[in-house]
């Protein structure tokens, strides 16, 4: 197995009320999936909210990681940004402050060809000595990693693994089969659903948001399907099903990206693992009422008394 695999969940960032970093609530949320036994963090992804933060915020938030992991699991570090060279200086600071490894997306709004995405992960590699992990994600980059590209990339040694958060679960299932012979190859699953299903097809871990509330539950789902126990798997995916409809209770009313981050959020305070579900702007934090929406769900699958 590699290095990298197991339940790395995509880390949320708190924000105080005037919108800066919450590090005390953010700390207290890393301390909660290390003491949950997960086996990495990512950093500065998608369930992070990086885009709304700066270069000098993305920084802080990193070396913050780096420092409260003190080497417990490996801090996987998202470099996401429009064009190769933003990537690049990115991954500079990402390898500066002690990331094992940085997530890139393909370029994003300027449109792109298969050809030209290979060769945005072929420079940021040449530039800077640090394994990079692809991330499939076209719902915010508007480009589809191809299968070929995924293979390509790691069949030469550009790429060391893939957060495939396509939802395309035939696409997911050809790359395991492709790179099935390369053993220092990890393929994750983002999707917080169908955990049991990627696994049982042969991938090497999962990135999932809903980690962020309920860690326990994805290292139980994970250690289940270690010992084969698809059974227990089944189970705990079927209750982790559940709690995750937390994401749609506010989405008549604001963004997807809002009310799925936004859910995490609300879930964590009334845990009391944040203290606040304050959204960076233009987004729209949850209210009352989706409040205790939320907190119904958290009672009915265990996780609020």
């Amino acid at each position: 197995m590699t290095k990298f695999h197991g339940v790395v969940p995509p880390v949320v960032t708190p924000l105080n009320p005037d919108f800066t970093v919450d590090y005390p609530s953010y700390t207290r949320v890393l301390e909660h999936l290390l003491g949950a036994g997960c086996h990495g963090v990512f950093v500065l992804g998608s369930t992070s909210e990086v885009v709304f933060h700066n270069e000098k915020i993305r920084q802080e938030i990193l070396e913050h990681s780096v420092k409260v992991v003190n080497g417990r699991v490996p801090v996987i570090a998202g470099v996401l940004d429009a064009t190769t060279d933003n990537v690049i200086g990115h991954a500079k600071v990402a390898k500066a402050a002690g990331a094992a490894a940085v997530v890139v997306t393909a370029p994003y709004y300027t449109v792109t060809s298969q050809p030209e995405i290979i060769d945005h992960f072929r420079y940021i590699k040449d530039a800077v000595d640090i394994p990079l992990v692809a991330y499939d994600i076209p719902a915010c980059v508007h480009a589809k990693l191809a299968r070929s590209t995924v293979t390509t990339l790691a069949r030469e040694g550009t790429i060391i693994g893939l957060k495939d958060s396509s939802g395309d679960d035939g696409n997911f299932r050809y790359a395991l089969l492709d790179l099935a012979e390369h053993k220092d190859i990890f393929l994750m699953t983002g999707s917080e659903i169908v955990v049991d299903n990627a696994l049982s097809m042969g991938a090497h871990g999962v990135v999932p948001g809903l980690a962020n509330v309920d860690p326990h539950g994805y290292v139980r789902l994970w250690d289940a399907a270690q010992r084969g126990d698809w059974t227990a798997a089944r189970k705990e995916q079927e209750r982790l099903c559940r709690l995750f409809e937390i994401v749609w209770v506010a989405q008549s009313r604001v963004s997807g990206g809002a009310s799925g981050v936004g859910g995490f959020k609300t879930a964590m305070r009334s845990l009391g693992i944040i203290d606040t579900n304050v959204m960076p702007r233009p987004r729209q934090a949850l209210d009352a009422a989706e409040s205790a929406k939320i907190d119904a769900i958290l009672r009915s699958t265990g996780l609020l008394g």
